[in-house]
């Protein structure tokens, strides 16, 4: 008889010597006493599953190939879906699905890229494409890659409600969305970008589930009502029965590494995970994920979000961190973001100094323990000693965007100026960067927050929620309803204007900057002891300096509204100018600076309105 511990969970189809093979079922269910498989077809079958230790049932069956539907009786009472169902073709309340496995892979010289290599881009399945499926996104990949990025970022994929979702109300953390193309459609986009040479993250969520089709409460003590998250009850992932949680969320996160081939996992929200315990749940996650990579030859990290500035999430375990690999870093947005449109409100009135995104080059967060009006408490520690590289960094996402009243990106914010200005204070960070779809080129979608429960009270509550959150902002009236489809439609990109009037020019300075990036020695080396930031607040531009070597690179931010000479702090030495963003090339106005300067310590440099420049000094100048 199998142990619960070999056998993985959910429905494991394979070949034996019998022709049509087997299906071995495990399911934790600690609240039944007894469990049946429901085999669904021209004649249904019950078959009793044989109890194991620790509330575990399996059954080994026979016939119940790809393509078969079940459910699980609890009791004989109640049917469910699998709770590590790997499909849900009829939805979150309808069956599950036996899948196939196995798939003919070409990736097998694919083993990941080095963390300082990552430039992301995050894109939602739905929207990026008009047919809003995996298989549509494959032959965008080349423009993607062309572009200088080196991995897609997709937000989750987890079966949701209906057929439209930004992904956080996933249920079924196995089963990949049906509309979006399913396991298989998944592990073909992996495929696809294996072979351009990208890699691919995956945002998951292990904070909480979604509020329709969410029955794991009848199964197990999946959650506890110990701890409290926006989303109600927090999982349990410290009290009685506790391990089999973890095993569940754990080996959710492996099966996406090993059987999908993905290279990264984006942690959504983490500090909604509560859990005291000796050894934390992200600690064990880490250590079991990096094992894994180890296993396999291969480079995958994790890649947590968190809301509270906390520099131990990628801390080594034995200097009591979580041993995680980079943060998303949201201060760096929002210092950038008031910059570029002067908005204070909500979480954004704790800045608009150019000190403060100064502090952001130099330090990672610029919140390591100081007061925050907003929260009205001090907030995070310091990043100092977190490498560049750890630190995921942008001027837009889902988020900042889709967290707005409108939905509205930058483009429809601030000037073609600003958006130039933009591009270059991520792109030219020693950071991680990370590009929302479509920003390359000045995409003009909203990106608005969409759902399509079936349940009409929770779609009542969703609108109430969502006027509710941005109250603070003042938003509180005029949003567009989540549920209606013309409100997900209106989020579709529009990709064939990448190749008209500014996006075009926005577009062709994006990969500009990427190439210098690359190419450029102080822009390549990922290291905050090889840079200078250095404030002008009275003239709202940020001088940046960066080395490696003899080679030098300084770059000027100016955030200004009117064309200004600024006498700025420039090492002795002749410069070459690498990139005026006010040049006519990127839709300038001619721009300001010379091609040449030469330096005795001190230049001044005249800079058109929201504009940047980068100057090298080195062997070739």
């Amino acid at each position: 008889m199998h142990s619960y511990t070999d056998l993985p969970l959910g429905a494991t189809y394979s070949i034996d010597d019998a022709i049509d093979g087997v299906c071995d079922f495990l399911v934790w269910a600690p609240r039944a006493k007894q469990v049946e498989v429901h085999i669904l077809g021209a004649e249904d079958r019950f078959l009793p599953m044989d109890a194991m230790p620790r509330g575990y049932f399996h059954a080994r069956v026979r016939g119940a190939v790809p393509g078969t539907l079940y459910r699980y009786r609890l009791d004989a009472k109640i049917e469910r879906p699998d709770p590590v169902s790997r499909l849900q073709p009829q939805g979150v309340h309808g069956p599950s699905q036996v899948v196939e496995r196995n798939f003919p892979w070409q990736d097998e010289s694919w083993r990941g890229l080095a963390l300082r290599d990552y430039v992301l881009y995050e894109l939602h399945a739905g929207t990026f494409t008009a047919e809003g499926n995996f298989e549509a996104m494959i032959p965008r990949l080349p423009a993607i890659k062309a572009l200088g990025v080196t991995a897609i970022e997709l937000m989750p994929v987890a079966q949701f409600p209906g057929n439209r979702n930004w992904g956080y109300d996933g249920v079924y953390p196995y089963a990949v969305q049906h509309s979006y193309g399913g396991p298989a459609g998944l592990k073909k986009l992996v495929n696809a970008c294996h072979q351009q040479g990208l890699a691919v993250v995956l945002d998951v969520v292990y904070n909480h589930l979604g509020p329709e089709g969410n029955y794991l409460a009848d199964f197990g003590p999946y959650f506890t009502s110990a701890y409290h998250t926006p989303w109600g009850d927090a999982i349990n992932y410290d009290k009685r029965q506790s391990d089999e949680v973890r095993r569940f969320f754990i080996g959710n996160a492996l099966e996406w590494i090993a059987e999908f081939h993905v290279d990264a996992l984006r942690l959504d929200a983490v500090h909604a995970i509560v859990d005291p315990s000796a050894r934390p749940f992200l600690q064990e996650l880490g250590a079991a994920v990096h094992s894994e990579a180890e296993r396999l030859q291969r480079r995958v990290y994790l890649i947590p979000e968190s809301d509270r500035n906390n520099a131990r999430l990628v801390a080594a375990v034995d200097a009591g961190g979580a041993g995680l690999d980079a943060v998303w870093n949201d201060d760096f947005h929002h210092a950038l973001h008031v910059l570029l449109t002067g908005e204070t409100n909500g979480y954004y009135e704790d800045f608009g100094t150019v000190e403060q995104l100064a502090r952001a080059f130099s330090e990672g967060f610029v919140y390591s323990g100081q007061y925050s009006r907003y929260r009205q408490r001090s907030y995070g520690n310091s990043s100092l000693a977190v490498p560049a590289e750890r630190f995921v960094v942008f001027a837009q996402n889902h988020d900042q965007v889709g967290n707005r009243r409108l939905g509205d990106r930058l483009s429809s914010l601030v000037s073609f100026a600003s958006l130039k200005l933009a591009a270059g204070v991520l792109l030219l960070s020693p950071f991680v960067p990370l590009l929302f779809m479509g920003e390359e080129y000045g995409e003009t979608a909203p990106f608005q927050y969409f759902v399509s429960h079936g349940d009409t009270d929770l779609v009542e509550a969703v609108r109430k929620g969502r006027s509710e959150e941005f109250s603070h902002f003042g938003w509180g009236e005029g949003i567009p309803d989540p549920q209606g489809e013309e409100t997900f439609r209106r989020c579709v990109l529009h990709w064939e204007s990448r190749a008209s009037d500014q996006h075009h020019l926005l577009l062709a300075l994006y990969t500009e900057l990427l190439r210098l990036r690359r190419e450029l020695a102080p822009l390549a080396r990922q290291d905050k002891h090889c840079l200078e930031a250095v404030p002008l607040e009275n003239s709202r531009a940020l001088f940046l300096r960066r080395w490696s070597n003899e080679e030098q690179a300084f770059a000027v931010f100016y955030f200004g509204e009117s064309e200004m000479e600024l006498q700025l702090p420039v090492p002795a030495g002749r410069w070459k100018k690498q990139l005026d963003s006010d040049d006519p090339c990127w839709g300038g106005q001619g721009g300001r600076a010379p091609e040449h300067l030469t330096s005795k310590g001190e230049v001044h440099l005249p800079l058109a309105p929201r504009s940047f420049v980068l100057f090298l000094k080195g062997l070739e100048t």
